[in-house]
């Protein structure tokens, strides 16, 4: 099958029409139209309806998708393979792994400190949890790294390392000049978690929601650093993982609330696709170095034991 039907068919699949998916392509829309004609004809079915100024899929469409993804993405790694280029590496971390941690891991993966052989062209999004899910389930990455959110996982997935969760405020804060902090004290404040199925969100639950029912939750959206900046201006207290507030506890913007209830550390967890051909080779290396770059090795060391 001629990779520019999928192609095209991928790119209306992701702009939401032909016209826009042409433009993208920079191709004319009669010729993207052809090209998603031959492509019906060639699986014999329609995949895609017009509607309106866009364009959906049928429910052939939908089951085509992420072969296509997969076709085109085998595609592109075979022509490097024969050119002798890096192969590619689609790589997806939540924000509070990326802001800190991951580019560290990616330097050492790029300065050969995998050792040789283990290159690769790294293109990395950085996004929420729900919005890392939907990129992986549709194929369009081939490696993510999150946060334990204590769901069962599909598929290849290693515990990549742990880290310390950190309750936090601003310097201004009331709470910042106790020596130690309880849930009653809490009560009092406005705790700051970022959007459902972030990092803050998913801590604040397994801290226990109910030992919190009553705190004043106010929801930031989309951003850690929107989240940051509001606790450093002292708005409110947030439980994040230390690597999410290491360099606001560095300069002395946030400060550490010690809690009387222990908070237990959070796994680091990546999960990949199998049958990645020649990536395979960079990808077990990053998670070698990920590994080695564990930000609290004696949780990962007493896992073990347990």
């Amino acid at each position: 099958m001629d990779t520019r039907y999928l192609r095209a068919f991928v790119a209306v699949a992701d702009q939401g029409g032909i016209s826009a998916a042409a433009q993208w392509l920079g191709y004319a829309q009669s010729s993207v139209s052809a090209q998603l004609k031959r492509l019906e004809a060639e699986v014999g079915s329609a995949v895609l309806v017009r509607a309106g100024t866009g364009a959906v899929l049928t429910e052939a469409g939908e089951r085509l998708l992420p072969f296509a993804r997969e076709a085109l993405s085998l595609d592109d790694r075979m022509r490097r393979a024969v050119l002798g280029e890096r192969v590619k590496l689609r790589i997806g971390a939540q924000e509070s792994l990326a802001h800190v941690w991951l580019p560290d891991v990616l330097a050492a993966l790029e300065y050969g400190a995998a050792g040789p052989g283990t290159a690769a062209e790294v293109e990395l999004s950085v996004g929420s949890r729900p919005r890392l899910n939907q990129l992986f389930a549709a194929g369009e990455l081939d490696l993510v790294f999150q946060y334990d959110a204590g769901r069962p996982l599909i598929g290849p997935h290693r515990v990549v390392g742990h880290d310390r969760t950190v309750l936090a405020a601003g310097a201004g804060h009331p709470l910042a000049r106790a020596g130690t902090v309880t849930v009653d004290q809490l009560l009092g404040h406005e705790f700051l978690v970022a959007e459902p199925g972030c990092t803050s969100e998913m801590l604040f639950d397994r801290f226990g929601r109910d030992l919190l029912i009553d705190a004043q939750v106010a929801m930031v959206t989309g951003s850690l650093a929107a989240l940051l900046r509001l606790a450093v201006h002292g708005r409110g207290v947030t439980l994040l993982p230390e690597l999410a507030v290491a360099r606001e506890l560095e300069t002395g913007e946030l400060v550490e609330l010690r809690l009387t209830e222990q908070v237990r550390p959070v796994s680091i967890v990546a999960q990949w696709h199998p049958r990645l051909g020649l990536a395979e080779v960079p990808l077990r290396a990053l998670l070698d170095l990920a590994h080695r770059a564990d930000p609290l090795p004696e949780a990962s060391q007493r896992a073990l034991v347990s």
